[in-house]
C-alpha cells in the first residue's frame, strides 16, 4: 500500500512539476525577449489589451471576467501567458465538437412524451415551467413511472447499490469522478468482474485527475484484463492544456436500463465512513428504478461514444422496458438531467436558481462549498427578504481549508438577508441537495461554486411530488438538530488578517 501510495503521489508531482515548467518556460521566455527586443514590451501591451477585451466581450461570468481582467492587468506577462493556457472555461474544439456531435446524436433519443407534460401543466404550472426549462434547453424530459428511494448517508446508498449490482442480469454502466482502492471498490469490482466474467456488458468511466492520487496508471488495463470496458475521461498527462480545466464530475450507476443511481457518493471509503477523513462524512444520493432511468443511460453512451470513438450506437436496446416488461410504479415526476460546458447554457445553476425564485414557503440546501456568483447570491437574498425561509447547510469540518475560509466570506451578506446558516457539527458535508415548499427538490453531483456550475460535467435529479422530496425534507431537519446556526456575531469576530484574505480570495474565487 505505502508503495502504491508513493507511485502515485510521483505520477501526480512529475505531471504538476512538467506543466509548472512549460508555464515558467514560457513566462521566461518572454522576458528574456522583452529586454533584447524593444518592441517587444509594446507587443505584450497590445497583446494584454487584446486579451482583456476578448475576455469582456465574451458570454462567460462576469466574476470569471473580472478575475482574469485584475490577474493579466497586474502581471501583464504571466497573466496573459496562464490565460491563453488555461483561460478558456470550454472545452478544447475538436474535443468539443466530437462531444457536441455525440450530444446531438444521443439527443434524438430524448423524447418528451406530451401527456406527461400536459399533466404536469394541469397539476402546477410554476414547477411545469421548471421542468419545460430542462425539457427545451438541457434536452432532458420529465417522466411518470419512476419510484425514487432516497439516501440521508452513503453507505445506505452503497449497501442497496451492491443490492442491485448483483441482480444485473445484462448490462452496467458506471461513471464516477473519483475511485479508491479500499473496501467500497473492491466490493463492488468483485461483482463487476463476476458479472463480465458471466457475460455482461460492464462498463467504466472514471476521470483520471479524480483518481490521480488513488489509481495508478495502469488501472484502466487492470480493469479490462477482467473482462470491464473501461474509458479514462482528462487523461493526466505532463502537457499544460486548457483541459485542465474540465472534469467528469458525475455519478453515475446505469443497471439493466431501469435501475439508476447519483448524488455525491464517489466510490472511496470515506463517501461509506469506513475511513475517516474530516470526521463524519454526511453524503446524499437516489436511486431512481423506473422510465426516468434513460436519460442516465443516453448520458453515459454519450460520454462513452466520444472516449471510446464509437459510432452508430443502438441506443434501443438499452430501453428501460427492453429488460423489463412489466408496468413501473408510478411515483410524481422525475427528471434527471446532466449539465456539460458545452454550450453557454448553465444548467445546473438555472435549475437551482429556478427552485430558489419560485419557493413561496422555504428552501432548504445542503451544499460543501458556498462559492456563488452575483445570480444565485441576489436569488437567496431576495427569497430571505421576501419572507422565504432560507436556510444553507455547510460542513463543519472542511477538506479544503482556503476554500472553506471562501465560503465563510459569503456569510455576512446572507444573513444580512436573513438567510440562516447552519455548519454541520460532526463533520464534513459534500450533499448536493435542494428541497422547497414540500413538493420540489433535485439530488446530484453539482457544487455551489464556479467549477461546477460552470467548467464541469454535472449530473441530477430533479423532481416533483415523488416520496423522495419529503425524505429529503426529513433528512433536511434532521441535519440541523446535528449543526450549529451561525450567528452575525460570529461574523464580526473576524480579525482583519481575515478579512483581507477573503477578500482576496473573493476576487479569484473563478479561478479556483
Amino acid at each position: 500500500m505505502k508503495k502504491t501510495s508513493k507511485r502515485l503521489l510521483g505520477r501526480i508531482i512529475s505531471v504538476a512539476l512538467a506543466v509548472l515548467f512549460q508555464v515558467l518556460w514560457v513566462i521566461l521566455a518572454v522576458f528574456v525577449l522583452k529586454d533584447r527586443i524593444p518592441f517587444i514590451n509594446v507587443l505584450i501591451e497590445a497583446f494584454s489589451i487584446i486579451a482583456i477585451l476578448w475576455i469582456v466581450s465574451k458570454d462567460i461570468n462576469p466574476a470569471y471576467k473580472l478575475a482574469w481582467t485584475i490577474l493579466i492587468l497586474a502581471l501583464p506577462i504571466a497573466g496573459a501567458v496562464i490565460y491563453v493556457i488555461f483561460g478558456k472555461p470550454r472545452l478544447g474544439k475538436e474535443f468539443q465538437e466530437k462531444l457536441d456531435e455525440s450530444f446531438q446524436e444521443a439527443s434524438s433519443h430524448l423524447v418528451q412524451a406530451p401527456s406527461v407534460m400536459e399533466q404536469l401543466e394541469q397539476e402546477s404550472k410554476t414547477s411545469a415551467c421548471q421542468s419545460g426549462y430542462l425539457c427545451r434547453k438541457a434536452r432532458y424530459p420529465v417522466y411518470r413511472k419512476t419510484k425514487t428511494q432516497y439516501f440521508s448517508i452513503g453507505q445506505d446508498l452503497y449497501a442497496k447499490m451492491l443490492e442491485a449490482l448483483k441482480k444485473a442480469e445484462h448490462y452496467i454502466f458506471m461513471e464516477y469522478f473519483i475511485i479508491d482502492d479500499g473496501e467500497m471498490w473492491q466490493g463492488i469490482l468483485d461483482i463487476l468482474a463476476e458479472k463480465a466474467r458471466l457475460g455482461l456488458d460492464v462498463r467504466l468511466i472514471y476521470d483520471d485527475w479524480g483518481c490521480a492520487s488513488t489509481m495508478p496508471q495502469e488501472f484502466q488495463m487492470s480493469l479490462e484484463r477482467r473482462g470491464i470496458r473501461c474509458e479514462v475521461f482528462n487523461p493526466l498527462v505532463p502537457i499544460a492544456s486548457v483541459l485542465l480545466n474540465n472534469r467528469d464530475h458525475r455519478k453515475i450507476t446505469v443497471i439493466d436500463g431501469y435501475i439508476g443511481f447519483t448524488g455525491g457518493v464517489n466510490l472511496a471509503d470515506e463517501y461509506i465512513n469506513r475511513k475517516e477523513r474530516f470526521g463524519y462524512w454526511k453524503d446524499t444520493g437516489i436511486m431512481l428504478e423506473g422510465e426516468a432511468v434513460w436519460s442516465f443511460t443516453v448520458m453515459f453512451l454519450q460520454m462513452w461514444n466520444v472516449l471510446a470513438h464509437e459510432k452508430d450506437t443502438d441506443y434501443e436496446k438499452y430501453r428501460p422496458h427492453e429488460w423489463h416488461e412489466e408496468e413501473f410504479e408510478d411515483d410524481g415526476y422525475v427528471q434527471p438531467y446532466g449539465d456539460t460546458p458545452l454550450d453557454h447554457e448553465t444548467v445546473g445553476e438555472s435549475v437551482y436558481l429556478n427552485i430558489i425564485n419560485r419557493a413561496k414557503k422555504y428552501v432548504y440546501i445542503f451544499t460543501p462549498y458556498l462559492i456563488t456568483d452575483n445570480e444565485v447570491m441576489t436569488a437567496l437574498c431576495l427569497a430571505a427578504k421576501s419572507g422565504i425561509d432560507v436556510r444553507i447547510v455547510t460542513p463543519g469540518i472542511p477538506d479544503k481549508k482556503l476554500v472553506f475560509l471562501l465560503t465563510r466570506s459569503y456569510y455576512d451578506k446572507l444573513l444580512a438577508s436573513g438567510v440562516r446558516i447552519f455548519e454541520y457539527k460532526p463533520g464534513f458535508l459534500h450533499a448536493k441537495s435542494f428541497v422547497s415548499d414540500d413538493c420540489i427538490a433535485t439530488v446530484g453531483t453539482i457544487n455551489l461554486d464556479y467549477r461546477s456550475l460552470y467548467l464541469h460535467f454535472e449530473c441530477g435529479v430533479w423532481m416533483y411530488q415523488s416520496e423522495a422530496v419529503m425524505q429529503i425534507k426529513e433528512d433536511a431537519l434532521d441535519l440541523l438538530e446535528q449543526c450549529r446556526e451561525i450567528t452575525t456575531e460570529d461574523c464580526l469576530n473576524k480579525n482583519a488578517l481575515t478579512r483581507i484574505g477573503q477578500s482576496i480570495l473573493r476576487l479569484f474565487a473563478p479561478l479556483l
